[in-house]
């Protein structure tokens, strides 16, 4: 993916770290030789939850979102719960058509072997309850949940999320598999730094009351697909995340609640011509060199 925008600067010139009233996060700055390497674009954006980042990679740069999606997709479910908009014990209809975004799109038709999840797809023609699918749609990252939920709330209420976690470059506009609304250009878009404040905005109860927040923490926490950024943790580290992936994709937000210091969030997206593999070990080693760098990050 090109660099978009003219503020984007030069790829080395845009890795660095904050100086922490004489303390400086050494681990992170030391992988610009590494994250050079992996060609494509790589964004990174690591810091507190309140406050600047310590460390940034062409934060601001838009990435396909991929599954990443999925965590404003349940931020504002749970807002719309707090305004009793929508029940979590609700239950929906499962089905796997859905009206495009797309002026005159018409409906798609969604497929299984595209899903991460067979629990949801075995509920067809049935119903759900909508906390069940939340659930489904992080810890699993089911498409077909997701699009379920958004069918429920809308890409409005997300909108509203987002301005309200300080995210102003992200979009969620379509579901899963709406190639329609792809080919009119109808995209789902993040970046690094949007999606660290909207998981900061749910660690940090700014983006729901706090009970609801940390229902959402919670769901985050038990996230099943680890191999990317918990890969770069000690066994048995904390950390609340959502990753995405598709061809040439591999993103992974969390936050990370280490038991010695500060929580911290961190944000990896990469498109890049790296097999699968080799980006999720690209984002374990920058998870690896934030954790190193925790203390330092935990000043920011």
């Amino acid at each position: 993916m090109a660099p978009r925008g003219a503020a984007v600067p030069g790829r080395r010139g845009d890795l660095g770290a904050v100086n922490l009233g004489g303390m400086t996060a050494s681990h992170l700055p030391a992988l610009t030789d590494t994250l050079d390497a992996a060609g494509g674009t790589v964004s990174v954006y690591v810091g507190p939850l309140a406050g600047p980042p310590v460390f940034t990679r062409l934060p601001d740069e838009r990435h396909y979102a991929a599954s990443t999606m999925k965590a404003a997709v349940l931020a504002t479910a749970y807002r719309l719960v707090e305004a009793d908009a929508v029940d979590l014990d609700e239950d929906l209809a499962v089905h796997d058509e859905f009206t495009s975004a797309a002026p005159d799109g018409g409906r798609f038709a969604m497929r299984h072997s595209y899903d991460n999840d067979d629990e949801v797809w075995a509920r067809l023609g049935a119903t759900a309850p909508l906390r069940w699918l939340l659930r489904r749609m992080i810890v699993r990252s089911s498409n077909l949940a997701t699009n379920l939920v958004l069918e429920r709330i809308g890409t409005q209420a997300i909108a509203h999320t987002l301005r309200d976690a300080g995210a102003t470059r992200m979009v969620v506009c379509r579901g899963i598999e709406d190639a329609a609304a792809a080919a009119a250009g109808l995209d789902n878009l993040v970046t690094a730094g949007d999606l660290a404040r909207l998981l900061a905005a749910i660690a940090d109860h700014r983006i729901a009351a706090p009970a609801y927040c940390d229902e959402m923490l919670a769901i985050l926490l038990d996230q099943e697909c680890t191999e990317d950024l918990a890969a770069g943790l000690p066994a048995g580290t904390r950390i609340a995340h959502k990753n995405g992936w598709v061809e040439r994709i591999r993103h992974g937000v969390g936050v990370v609640l280490p038991d010695d210091a500060p929580p911290y969030a961190i944000a990896v997206c990469t498109t890049t011509d790296l097999p699968d593999a080799e980006a999720c070990a690209l984002l374990a080693r920058v998870s690896a060199a934030a954790w190193a760098d925790r203390h330092d990050i935990g000043r920011g």
